[in-house]
């Protein structure tokens, strides 16, 4: 099965008892590999909000990834609305079949669909096929963004969009 046949399904309900299950790997995982400080991943519940989209994503309708986006705005005179890409997660059982990058392409158009450019993301030096994947998209390091600070387990990165 290949990563043209995943299928991205917007979530809006935090009921399903299979994507729950699927976060909570996600949880276990970085929670191996980060302390509690270091663990920037979003509660759910801001996700399926107004200025958020959480996406599910499915290979003949079992469910193998997920990832989100949440729209923001810099502060200070800089008001540019950026999207913060969140919790790209693909079920290590379907590793290895690009599915990520998917993923990801969905975000971005995502984003590009809402007249926001600019993206952005947090990752850990723990994940360093996450971030070899964010590179070969495009992706830039960069400093801390939002309410993040400078922290030796974050990695920092953004892309603009076209």
């Amino acid at each position: 099965m290949s990563a043209d046949k995943l299928q991205l399904r917007r979530v809006l309900r935090l009921d399903d008892a299979e994507l729950l299950a699927l976060i909570r790997r996600s949880d276990e995982y970085l929670e191996s590999l980060y302390p509690p400080e270091s663990n920037h991943a979003e509660p759910l519940q801001a996700l399926v909000g107004e200025d958020s989209a959480f996406f599910a994503g499915y290979l003949d309708e079992q469910l193998v990834a997920c990832g989100a986006v949440k729209f923001l705005e810099n502060g200070g005179k800089d008001r540019e609305r950026y999207g913060e890409i969140k919790r790209v997660f693909v079920d290590p059982e379907q590793r290895g079949k690009r599915l990520a990058t998917t993923v990801m392409r969905h975000l971005e158009q995502h984003l590009l669909q809402h007249g926001v450019t600019l993206a952005r993301l947090e990752a850990g030096p723990a994940q360093p096929e996450a971030l070899n994947l964010y590179r070969k998209l495009g992706y830039l390091e960069r400093g801390p963004f939002g309410r993040y600070r400078p922290d030796p387990l974050s990695v920092f990165m953004e892309k603009r969009l076209e």
